[in-house]
C-alpha cells in the first residue's frame, strides 16, 4: 500500500498545488485598481472614439480610442466646472465646488487658500479604505504646504502645483512650475508629457502586486497651452498634412498625450493587472478653441456654460465587467467618480448629503440603462455670472442675468442653436426655480479671477 501511494504522489502533486493556490470559494473578489487619465483643454471632437470627430487630430489617438473600444463610451458626460481648477475640485471631492467657494480658477501664486481644508478628497476616502494613492501631473488646487497633494490624501506625488508650464526645460522654473517628486524639485530635462507618462508607469510597476489595490490620478497638462509639441512630431508627415500652424501644434500635443496614455496602458499589461483595473479617460473642461481644439458639434468652448464648455469625451475600460463597445447614454458627471470609486473600494459610506454625485456601477456593469432624472448645474463667476442647468433633454443657459435665459432641447439640438424659451415657458420656470434652489446652497468664489 505504501509503495502504491508513493507511485501516486508525482501524479497528485500538480492537483494538490493547484488546490493550494486556488482562493477559498467564499473569498471576496479583489477590489479593482482605479485610474483616471485626465486630459487638459482637449476638444470634444479631437478623439477617434467620438462618433462625430475631426479626422485630422482624431486619427492621432489610437491608444485613447482603445479604452472605448475595449470598454464603453459615455455619450453625455460632463464636468462640474468649465475651467481647470474648479473642475478638479469637483472631481476630487464629489461635491459641487461652489459649495466651498471654489468657483474660479486658482490664480498663479495665490497663497491664501486652495481646495478647502475641511473638504474630504477622494484620495482621503480611498486611502482610508486601504488603497495606495498617487497623483501624477497637474495639481492646481493650492500652493501653501497645507494644500499640497501629500497633505490631501495622496501617498505619492510627481508633478507641478501650478496649472500649466512649458513642455520643455525651463532655465529657472518657479517653485510652482517645477516638476516635484513628492516635495523635492526635479532636474529640468525631457519633455513634460513624456515625463508624466513615465512617472505614471513607474507608479503602476511599483504597486502592481501590492497586497492592497491602488488609485492613480494622472492629470496631464496636455493639450493645454503653450503650443509646444515634440519637435519630431511636428516634423512628422501625419502632422505636416494638417493645415494651420495653431491646429498643427495643438495636434502634436494631442499625439504626445495619446502616446503617454499608451505608456500607462502598457504598464498595466506588463504587470498583468489590466483585467484588475478600471481605467477612466476624460477631459477637465470643454475644449479650448483659442489654442486649436475643436468641439464639433457643440457650441461654445472652455470657460462657458454652453455644451462646448462643460460636455467632455469619456471612455471607461474594465475587462470582464464593462462590456466592450458599449455606449452609455445616461448623462453622467465627474462628480459621480467619487461615489463610484468609493463603492468599488468598499469605502465607508459618507453621510447622504456629503456627495453630490451618484454611483455609476449599475451603468458600468450593464445592470441599468439610466439612474433616474438628475439636474446638473454650472456657473463660471459666482451668483451674478453665467449659469446653466440640464435636466433630462432640457438645458437652460443664462449668460446675462439681467436678460431672459435661453432654453434648448439637447435631444434634438445638441449644438444649442434653437432657443425654445418662448415655446416652453413652463420648462424655463421649472429650471429657473431649480437654479435658484441650487444657488441658495452655494457660496461666492473665495478669490478673484
Amino acid at each position: 500500500m505504501r509503495r502504491a501511494l508513493l507511485r501516486l504522489l508525482p501524479l497528485l502533486a500538480p492537483l494538490l498545488a493547484a488546490c493550494a493556490a486556488a482562493p477559498a470559494a467564499d473569498a471576496p473578489p479583489r477590489r479593482p485598481n482605479l485610474i483616471v487619465l485626465f486630459a487638459d483643454d482637449a476638444g470634444y471632437a479631437d478623439f477617434g472614439f467620438q462618433p462625430v470627430n475631426e479626422p485630422d487630430v482624431a486619427s492621432l489617438t489610437p491608444r485613447i480610442d482603445s479604452i472605448a473600444r475595449d470598454g464603453a463610451r459615455f455619450s453625455a458626460f460632463y464636468v462640474s466646472g468649465a475651467v481647470c481648477s474648479p473642475s478638479r475640485a469637483g472631481l476630487l471631492t464629489g461635491r459641487w465646488q461652489e459649495r466651498f467657494g471654489h468657483g474660479r480658477n486658482l490664480p498663479p501664486g495665490y497663497m491664501e487658500g486652495g481646495l478647502a481644508l475641511d473638504e474630504t478628497t477622494l484620495a482621503d476616502r480611498l486611502r482610508a479604505a486601504g488603497y495606495t494613492t498617487g497623483l501624477v501631473g497637474k495639481w492646481h488646487l493650492g500652493y501653501p504646504d497645507a494644500y499640497h497633494p501629500l497633505e490631501r490624501g495622496f501617498d505619492a506625488f510627481y508633478g507641478l502645483l501650478q496649472g500649466s508650464r512649458s513642455y520643455y526645460p525651463i532655465a529657472a522654473p518657479s517653485p510652482h512650475r517645477v516638476l516635484l517628486d513628492g516635495r523635492a524639485p526635479t532636474p529640468e530635462a525631457g519633455y513634460v508629457t513624456d515625463r508624466l507618462g513615465a512617472a505614471a508607469a513607474r507608479f503602476v510597476a511599483k504597486h502592481a502586486h501590492d497586497e492592497q489595490p491602488f488609485f492613480l490620478f494622472v492629470s496631464f497638462t496636455a493639450p493645454h497651452g503653450p503650443l509646444q509639441p515634440r519637435e519630431a512630431d511636428l516634423a512628422s508627415p501625419e502632422l505636416a498634412r494638417i493645415p494651420g500652424e495653431r491646429r498643427r501644434k495643438y495636434a502634436g500635443l494631442v499625439k504626445a498625450l495619446d502616446d503617454n496614455v499608451g505608456v500607462v496602458l502598457d504598464a498595466l499589461e506588463r504587470a498583468g493587472i489590466a483585467d484588475d483595473t478600471l481605467v477612466v479617460f476624460t477631459n477637465d473642461n470643454g475644449g479650448q478653441t483659442q489654442t486649436g481644439a475643436k468641439n464639433t458639434p457643440l457650441h461654445g468652448r472652455k470657460g462657458t456654460v454652453w455644451e462646448g464648455g462643460v460636455r467632455v469625451p469619456c471612455a471607461v475600460r474594465w475587462p470582464g465587467v464593462v462590456a466592450a463597445g458599449r455606449v452609455i447614454d445616461a448623462p453622467a458627471i465627474t462628480l459621480d467618480l467619487a461615489p463610484t470609486f468609493c463603492a468599488l473600494a468598499g469605502a465607508p459610506a459618507p453621510p447622504a448629503a456629503a456627495l453630490d454625485g451618484v454611483d455609476l456601477t449599475p451603468l458600468l456593469r450593464g445592470a441599468a440603462a439610466d439612474l433616474g432624472e438628475r439636474t446638473f448645474y454650472w456657473r463660471t463667476d459666482g451668483g451674478a455670472g453665467p449659469v446653466g442647468a440640464r435636466r433630462g433633454r432640457w438645458k437652460l443657459v443664462w449668460n446675462d442675468r439681467a436678460a431672459a435665459p435661453a432654453l434648448f432641447d439637447l435631444a434634438a439640438d445638441v449644438g444649442e442653436a434653437h432657443d425654445l424659451a418662448r415655446e416652453r415657458p413652463d420648462v424655463v420656470a421649472e429650471l429657473r426655480a431649480a437654479v435658484a434652489a441650487w444657488e441658495a446652497q452655494m457660496i461666492e468664489p473665495r478669490w478673484g479671477g
